[in-house]
């Protein structure tokens, strides 16, 4: 009998060492990713390195390249804790729902550092599989509502540019010039493609 209750005390120390282990895995990994996502969206994909994110986690160079041996891994991170987009809630006016959902995609851009993260996407998406998952992941999340909402008076092709003019129209000034669209440009340029739509 006392060799059977060692045995599961044996058992009930590999259980709770094997818990405790895991627990600190999960806890480097949310501490790395954070780190990551932090030096993207503040520094850029430049900055993006181990020496960085390993010094903004807290964390040796060397833990960080035994488990994410590449640049790319970090990026994977990063992406993985940044979740869903937020968006809009429809209400039924088509309009209102649109300009709404482009004015939370722009603060999006903002305060969640997107340019970044879509720069960081184009460039290593084109090449690494991983990250082009990722990639789709992110835009069909933040496409989704104005799919919804614009699908209900255009499909197709039709709905594809209209989507696209939709983000370009807070992408493109955000890339090229440095600024977000002013709630003017942002109604502006839903009254354009709703124009556009209406005209079948």
């Amino acid at each position: 009998m006392d060799g059977s209750l060692d045995d599961h005390s044996i058992d009930d120390r590999r259980r709770n060492q094997t818990s405790a282990e895991d627990a600190r895995v999960a806890r480097t990994r949310a501490d790395v990713s954070a780190a990551a996502l932090e030096v993207l969206t503040t520094e850029g994909w430049d900055a993006v390195t181990h020496a960085t994110v390993a010094r903004v986690a807290g964390y040796s160079k060397t833990t960080l390249y035994t488990h994410w041996p590449s640049r790319v891994d970090l990026l994977g991170l990063a992406l993985d804790v940044l979740g869903e987009m937020p968006h809009h809630t429809p209400t039924g006016d088509l309009r209102a729902d649109l300009i709404g959902e482009m004015t939370v995609f722009r603060d999006a851009v903002l305060s969640l550092r997107l340019d970044r993260i879509l720069l960081a996407l184009a460039h290593w998406g084109a090449t690494e599989d991983d990250i082009a998952r990722v990639r789709t992941r992110l835009v069909a999340d933040g496409e989704s509502v104005v799919r919804t909402v614009l699908g209900r008076v255009a499909g197709g092709t039709r709905l594809d540019a209209a989507v696209a003019m939709f983000s370009g129209a807070v992408i493109c000034p955000v890339l090229m010039y440095g600024e977000t669209p002013t709630d003017e440009v942002v109604a502006a340029a839903v009254d354009i493609v709703l124009h556009g739509v209406a005209t079948d």
